[in-house]
């Protein structure tokens, strides 16, 4: 959805300056260079709103056991973190206004030296995930 968004807005950008140089009769060159960005930004479009997120979220993997949480993710670049429990501060979930129409929520794992994220989790299964790994981790809850 971000990025659905983020590409309105550049193609908004990109037709308001087609408009302008079609108002004031800019140089050709400068129409050839939009022609030229236009034709870049489709092919942009395209990789972000349909091949990026299949390819993301079609390798994303992962695994909690008591001693590790395992993450595996990418498609050409392929990750795999492992992660020990006694490492382990603290075990959030996030969700903003997308995720929370979905009925998703995203994971965040942080520990004295990194962060890691597990994203558009099904709620249910993030706060059950967040909880197992506090215990595991043996993280306190502090009350505030």
């Amino acid at each position: 959805m971000k990025g659905a968004i983020m590409e309105l807005l550049g193609f908004s950008t990109l037709g308001i300056l087609f408009y302008l140089d079609y108002l004031f009769g800019w140089k050709d060159w400068i129409g050839w260079i939009l022609i030229g960005i236009t034709i870049i930004s489709v092919v942009m479009a395209v990789w972000a709103l349909f091949i990026e997120p299949f390819l993301l979220y079609k390798n994303w993997r992962y695994e909690v056991s008591e001693q590790f949480l395992q993450l595996k993710f990418g498609a050409i670049n392929e990750a795999h973190h492992l992660v020990p429990m006694t490492k382990i501060q603290s075990v959030a979930t996030n969700q903003g206004p997308f995720l929370r129409k979905y009925g998703l929520s995203s994971l965040t794992i942080q520990t004295m030296a990194s962060s890691h994220s597990i994203p558009a989790l099904p709620e249910e299964t993030a706060q059950q995930l967040r909880n197992n790994i506090a215990q595991f981790a043996q993280i306190k809850e502090v009350d505030e």
